[in-house]
C-alpha cells in the first residue's frame, strides 16, 4: 500500500478505534454516558486474561498432544465449499432460519413486541386488506398510538411502506413472525453469494458465512418483526449482485438489474440504511461505464432496477401522505426527526457532539451484542483491518458503505437500540467477513506457528464462552422483557367468553395526557415536549379546561405552552412510580389528579398491542373516563368491560371488568361537576 493509502487507512481506522473501544461519551459533558463502561472493561480484561491463558495452554499442549491439532482436518469440508459454496451456504440458510424460527417462537413469543413492530404490522395488516389507510376514528384519542398518523382523515403507520409490505406477505400466510426467519436464512444465501465471489480463501469464506448466520446479532434481530433484517436481506442481495457486476468481463445486465432492485427495495424499508450502500455503488456503476462504454447497459439496468421499487415507494407516499416524496414520519414529526442537527421531540438539541457520542454509544453495545463473547466483539475485526496490506477494491466498497451508514446516524438524533444497536445492523456481515480473515492474515505475516494456533484457540474459546454461558442469560433476558406486549387480548378475551363488547383499556395518566393532547390536535413534537417537561396535575387542569371550551390546534397548543415556564423546577414526582412523571415541589393535587395517582396504583396496562386485537367483535378503546360517552353512543348497545390488572407486579395480566353504565355515568358525573375538573 502507498504511503498516502496507507495513511487514509491508518488515521481511519484509528478513529474507528477510538470510537469503538474508549468510552468517548463519558468525556463529553451533558450529552449521553455509558455508565457500565467500566463494569464492561473489567468484563473483557477478565474474559481476555480466561480466553487468552485458555488458548495459550492448548498450544502448549498441542505440541505434545497431536489430536489437539490436526492440520488439515477441514480440508475435505473446505474443498465442498469451494467448489460448491452457494450449495454449502443454503445448507446453512435452512439451519439458520430453523434457529431463527426457534427465537422468534420461544424467545420473542412470535409477537411483535416493540412498538415500532406493532405499528408496522398494523400497517401490514392494512396493506394486506387491499388498502394503503383505514378511514381515521371520529375520535381518534380512543385508538391513537405513537408512530400511527390520525390526520386528514387517514389512519395508518408512519414507516416507509417497505417494511409492513414485507410483513404482509406473512399476514396474507397468517403467520407475520415468520417473515424475520424466512428473510434472515435468506440474508445469510445472498451472503454466502457474496462472499464465494469476493473471498478467495474457502477457510475465511466458510467462517464468514458460519459467523454470520450464527452471530447472535444476526440470529435475535431475525426473530423480531422489526424491518433491519428485511432491510439487510435486500442490501445483501444487491451487494451479491454488485460483486457479479464488477468483475472483469463484458457487461452483466441482469445481475446489475438485480443490485439495482435489492438497493430499490432497501430504499423502500429503510431509505438511509439503502443510501449508504447505494451512493459507492452508484459511483462504481459510473466509473466502469466511463472506462468501457459497453458497461452503459450495466448502468442503465442497476438505475432501472433502483428506480421500480422506488417509483413504488414515491406512489404509496403519494397515497398515503399525499406526496410522493414525503414520509409518514415527516407527518407526524415534522422536521424534529428529520437528519441534521436541531431540537428534537422532546426538547433536546442534536448537536455534532451528541452524534458522535450516539455513534461512540452504538459501537461499544456492538462490542457486546455482535458476538455475545468474553471478549470484545469488534477485536479480531479491528485487528484484521491493520493487518491488512491493501484491501481489495470490493471490500474498500462495504468499509465506505459502512462508513456512511455510521455517517448518517450520526447526524439522526434518535438513539436507537433493540435488540442491541440496532442502527448498525448492516455492519454485521462485514464484520463478521473481517473476523474471519484474521487468523488466516496472521497466518501469512507470522507461518502456522504458535501465534497462529493461539489465535484459533481463542477464537474457539470466545465461541464456546459465548454459547455456553452468555447467551443462555441473554436469550432469558429477552424472553422475560417486555411481559405486557406478550399478552394476547383476543385469546383472553375468548377464554373468558367477551364477545362483541366495548372494551376500555386502562392505561397509565401519562399516556393519557399524550392522547388527549394529540385529540386536541397539538402537534406530536409539542404534545411530547410538553409531556416531558410539564407537571402532569397542571397539564391535567389545563387539559380538562381545553376540552371544556373545545379549543383545538394552534390555540390548544398555545394555551398548554406556557405551562413549560416551570419546567426547570420541576422534580421527579414522589406521588408516581412512572420515572418521567414530574410535579413542583410542594404541588398540592385535588382530587381529580389524586384519582389518576390512585387509578395508577390499581393497576394499568398498554393499549398499543390492542392496535392488532379485535376479533369475536370486540372493540379495544382507550379508558377516557369522561370522554367514554362519546364512545358509548358510537357502540351502543354493547356489553362494557374495563381492562386492566389488579396491581402493578410484573407479569399480572389484565382482566375483563364488566362494568355497569350506571355506574360509569355516574362516575362521570362526580367528575364533570367539579369547578374546573377539580
Amino acid at each position: 500500500m502507498r504511503r498516502g493509502p496507507r495513511l487514509l487507512h491508518g488515521s481511519a481506522l484509528a478513529v474507528a478505534a477510538a470510537l469503538a473501544f474508549l468510552p468517548l461519551a463519558n468525556w463529553i459533558p451533558g450529552g449521553y454516558e455509558v455508565p457500565w463502561y467500566r463494569d464492561a472493561l473489567t468484563g473483557w480484561l477478565s474474559g481476555g486474561a480466561i480466553v487468552l491463558g485458555g488458548a495459550l495452554v492448548l498450544t502448549i499442549l498441542s505440541r505434545t498432544v497431536p489430536q489437539l491439532w490436526r492440520d488439515g482436518l477441514l480440508r475435505p469440508l473446505l474443498v465442498r465449499y469451494q467448489t460448491r459454496p452457494v450449495l454449502m451456504s443454503g445448507i446453512l440458510a435452512i439451519g439458520a432460519g430453523g434457529l431463527y424460527t426457534w427465537i422468534a417462537l420461544y424467545v420473542f413469543s412470535g409477537r411483535p413486541l416493540l412498538i415500532d413492530e406493532i405499528v408496522q404490522v398494523f400497517q401490514a395488516r392494512i396493506f394486506a386488506s387491499g388498502a394503503f389507510w383505514l378511514p381515521a376514528p371520529p375520535h381518534p384519542e380512543f385508538f391513537s398510538s405513537l408512530n400511527v398518523i390520525d390526520t386528514g382523515g387517514r389512519w395508518y403507520g408512519q414507516f416507509p411502506p417497505g417494511g409492513p409490505a414485507m410483513l404482509a406477505l406473512g399476514t396474507l400466510a397468517g403467520a407475520e413472525w415468520i417473515v424475520g426467519p424466512i428473510c434472515g436464512a435468506l440474508a445469510v444465501l445472498a451472503f454466502g453469494a457474496l462472499v464465494a465471489r469476493i473471498e478467495p480463501d474457502p477457510a475465511v469464506g466458510l467462517s464468514a458465512v458460519v459467523l454470520f448466520c450464527l452471530a447472535p446479532f444476526t440470529a435475535f434481530m431475525a426473530g423480531t418483526h422489526m424491518n433491519h433484517t428485511t432491510t439487510l436481506m435486500w442490501l445483501l442481495v444487491a451487494c451479491a449482485a454488485l460483486a457479479g457486476v464488477v468483475r472483469p468481463g463484458p457487461p452483466r445486465p441482469a445481475l446489475a438489474l438485480l443490485s439495482g432492485l435489492g438497493l430499490g427495495a432497501a430504499a423502500a424499508i429503510r431509505p438511509l440504511d439503502a443510501l449508504a450502500f447505494a451512493i459507492p455503488a452508484g459511483s462504481w456503476f459510473v466509473a466502469l461505464a466511463l472506462r468501457d462504454r459497453t458497461r452503459v447497459r450495466d448502468l442503465l439496468a442497476a438505475a432501472v432496477g433502483v428506480a421500480l421499487p422506488v417509483a413504488v415507494l414515491l406512489w404509496a407516499n403519494q397515497r398515503t401522505t399525499g406526496a410522493p416524496l414525503r414520509f409518514g414520519y415527516s407527518v407526524m414529526w415534522g422536521h424534529t426527526l428529520a437528519l441534521g442537527f436541531h431540537a428534537m421531540p422532546w426538547g433536546t438539541v442534536h448537536t455534532p457532539a451528541r452524534g458522535l457520542e450516539l455513534i461512540n454509544l452504538y459501537l461499544l453495545r456492538l462490542q457486546t451484542y455482535l458476538f455475545e463473547a468474553p471478549v470484545p466483539s469488534l477485536l479480531p475485526g479491528f485487528l484484521a483491518l491493520a493487518f491488512a496490506r491493501r484491501p481489495a477494491p470490493f471490500d474498500r466498497y462495504l468499509l465506505v458503505a459502512g462508513g456512511l451508514v455510521l455517517a448518517g446516524y450520526f447526524a439522526y438524533g434518535f438513539d436507537g437500540f433493540y435488540p442491541g444497536p440496532r442502527f448498525l445492523f448492516p455492519l454485521t456481515p462485514v464484520l463478521c467477513l473481517w473476523t474471519a480473515r484474521l487468523p488466516g492474515f496472521i497466518r501469512q505475516r507470522w507461518g502456522a506457528g504458535r501465534l497462529h494456533r493461539t489465535t484459533v484457540y481463542a477464537g474457539g474459546l470466545s465461541a464456546l464462552g459465548a454459547v455456553t454461558l452468555l447467551l443462555p442469560i441473554r436469550a432469558a433476558q429477552y424472553s422475560n422483557q417486555m411481559v405486557s406486549m406478550r399478552w394476547d387480548a383476543d385469546r383472553a378475551a375468548e377464554r373468558a367468553g367477551v364477545h362483541d363488547a366495548l372494551i376500555l383499556v386502562r392505561e397509565d395518566w401519562g399516556a393519557q395526557l399524550l392522547a388527549r393532547m394529540w385529540a386536541a390536535g397539538i402537534s406530536r413534537p409539542d404534545a411530547e415536549l410538553i409531556y416531558r417537561r410539564v407537571d402532569r396535575c397542571a397539564l391535567e387542569q389545563a387539559l380538562v379546561r381545553l376540552e371544556g371550551s373545545d379549543t383545538r390546534g394552534r390555540a390548544a397548543a398555545a394555551a398548554l405552552l406556557p405551562l413549560l415556564a416551570d419546567s426547570a423546577r420541576l422534580v421527579k414526582s414522589p406521588f408516581s412510580a412512572d420515572p418521567t412523571a414530574l410535579t413542583l415541589p410542594g404541588a398540592v393535587y385535588p382530587p381529580l389528579c389524586l384519582a389518576r395517582l390512585r387509578e395508577d396504583q390499581e393497576g394499568f396496562t398498554v393499549f398499543a398491542p390492542m392496535l392488532l386485537a379485535g376479533a369475536h367483535g370486540n372493540v379495544f378503546a382507550r379508558d377516557l373516563h369522561a370522554r367514554d360517552s362519546l364512545l358509548l353512543a358510537e357502540y351502543p348497545g354493547r356489553p362494557v368491560y374495563l381492562l386492566r390488572p389488579h396491581g402493578t407486579s410484573v407479569g399480572a395480566e389484565p382482566r375483563f371488568d364488566e362494568v355497569s353504565l350506571d355506574s360509569l355515568r355516574r362516575a362521570w358525573d362526580v367528575e364533570t361537576r367539579r369547578p374546573g375538573g377539580n
